[in-house]
């Protein structure tokens, strides 16, 4: 039994925009019955180019309903560049969190939501083609390409092939395919070593506050977490208020005697390069935090 949080159940029991948008903008269909998950969305436009109304019909588990109807809850209101920057984990984050082998289910519905945008940019009233894979089919069982696995590898900082079936159910199958998911995998972990400094956005000269969270997650993501997991550290993002940037160090980096440098000088000079000049970066303490100290003290004194 798949533990879920209130909040999954809640949009599972009592799903929002559930149906079909009457003539709608864009369509988006990911997913098919022979794999076991589909998704349908349809949207809506205002006459300022908001997305006004959105709604999703879907064959799949608790997830899956959940994943769809908290995501059509989210992009109301949203334009299309802001709606296309949605990403599967902040689909989860929403809900509470998915358990690690249901996270395909968000992945399913941010890549509905990019069918549709794309259907609407080809042009309303054209015939459109069935969608062709895009690169070469990887795992036969569900149909999914090399740049799919690729892409959900890139997004999520995977690094296992187990965690890739999860998001993308490649391998889930007979598992034939683990083999070649692996040899992805190492070649992504061998660019990310190999870069002298991935590619990230520059910063926009206005930034509404889901955009910095957004640049905030992809610095994060980019720059700043593989630096600190090659000192056997990690990085959790805890809260963006204004230009305050919460954060909490993880493993070797929380116990660290230059954790104040690395707040400072990695964390905060990176997310002022990336995301904005005004940034300024806080830790998140914990109690053990301050036990750590009271004991530091305490010996010093003995």
């Amino acid at each position: 039994m798949w533990e879920y949080t209130d909040k999954v159940m809640d949009y599972f029991l009592h799903p929002k925009n559930v149906g079909e948008v009457a003539n709608p903008d864009g369509v988006g269909e990911e997913g098919s019955l022979a794999c076991g998950d589909a998704l349908k969305l349809t949207f809506k436009l205002d006459k300022d180019g908001r997305i006004a109304d959105a709604k999703f019909k879907t064959f799949g588990c608790a997830s899956a309903i959940a994943s769809a109807s908290v995501m059509t809850e989210m992009i109301k209101g949203m334009t299309l560049e802001e709606a296309e920057q949605v990403t599967n984990k902040q689909i989860a984050d929403e809900l509470g969190g998915l358990p690690e082998q249901k996270m395909h289910c968000s992945v399913m519905g941010m890549e509905a939501l990019q069918s549709a945008i794309a259907d609407y940019r080809s042009g309303k009233g054209k015939v459109h083609k069935p969608k062709e894979a895009k690169g070469k089919i990887v795992c036969t069982c569900f149909g999914v390409t090399d740049l799919e696995i690729e892409k959900v590898i890139v997004e999520n900082d995977l690094d296992t092939v187990e965690e890739v079936t999860n998001y993308c159910k490649a391998g889930g199958g007979c598992g034939g395919c683990k083999g070649e998911i692996q040899k992805i995998i190492e070649k992504i972990q061998g660019k990310r070593v190999g870069a002298e400094k991935p590619e990230v956005q520059s910063k926009p000269k206005r930034l509404t506050n889901i955009t910095k969270i957004q640049l905030t997650q992809r610095t994060i993501a980019e720059q700043i977490r593989p630096l600190l997991k090659s000192h056997g550290g990690d990085i959790e993002l805890v809260d963006v208020e204004g230009n305050k940037i919460t954060i909490a160090l993880r493993g070797m980096c929380s116990q660290c005697r230059m954790a104040e440098f690395t707040l400072k000088d990695v964390v905060e000079s990176k997310l002022k390069e990336f995301v904005s000049e005004e940034i300024f970066v806080v830790e998140e303490k914990t109690d053990t935090d301050h036990q750590h100290v009271h004991r530091d003290i305490s010996a010093e004194n003995r």
